[in-house]
């Protein structure tokens, strides 16, 4: 039955029946439409911390393959802001996507911005804001500070800068 089904699909120039490790197909532009949520995403939670008062001081800091959504200042803390966009219906929700594998990747990059800036001495938090797009215009944002320790990120890192510094 197999070998026949095959056989019809080279006729009809396919390249055979999906099995279960292909990825599902999505249209040609979903990336695109992915990298627009995430900008829109990005500027909607600068605009909140903004409003909030925070000191907008960096966005989009990249070094190598180490990225940070968003560097600001609250008061006397540096504050590393992940930005997480979903589409409402998605089939996880935006804070999910906080894996310890990309907490372990946000305090590499954390630790090379303050290594570029010279700021070992400041304290510092990692925040998290949630973006649900409930339409082309319609932004849901959560806040959520503080929204994982070092002990969580699951990896040891360098602790001879500060005492009262995180690291």
């Amino acid at each position: 039955m197999i070998a026949r089904l095959r056989q019809l699909c080279r006729r009809l120039a396919v390249s055979g029946p999906a099995t279960a490790t292909d990825p599902p197909a999505r249209p040609e532009n979903a990336a695109a439409e992915c990298a627009r949520l995430g900008r829109q995403g990005e500027e909607a939670a600068a605009r909140l911390l903004a409003d909030k008062g925070f000191a907008i001081l960096a966005r989009n800091w990249r070094q190598g393959k180490l990225e940070l959504d968003i560097i600001c200042r609250d008061g006397e803390t540096l504050v590393f802001v992940e930005v997480k966009s979903r589409r409402d219906g998605s089939l996880a929700r935006p804070d999910e996507a906080m894996t310890p594998r990309k907490r372990r990747t946000l305090v590499r990059a954390a630790q090379a911005w303050l290594a570029a800036t010279e700021a070992w001495s400041s304290p510092c938090r990692f925040d998290v804001v949630t973006v649900t797009a409930y339409g082309p215009n319609s932004l849901h944002l959560e806040h959520i500070p503080h929204a994982f320790a070092l002990d969580d990120a699951g990896t040891a890192v360098d602790c001879g800068h500060a005492a009262w510094q995180p690291w």
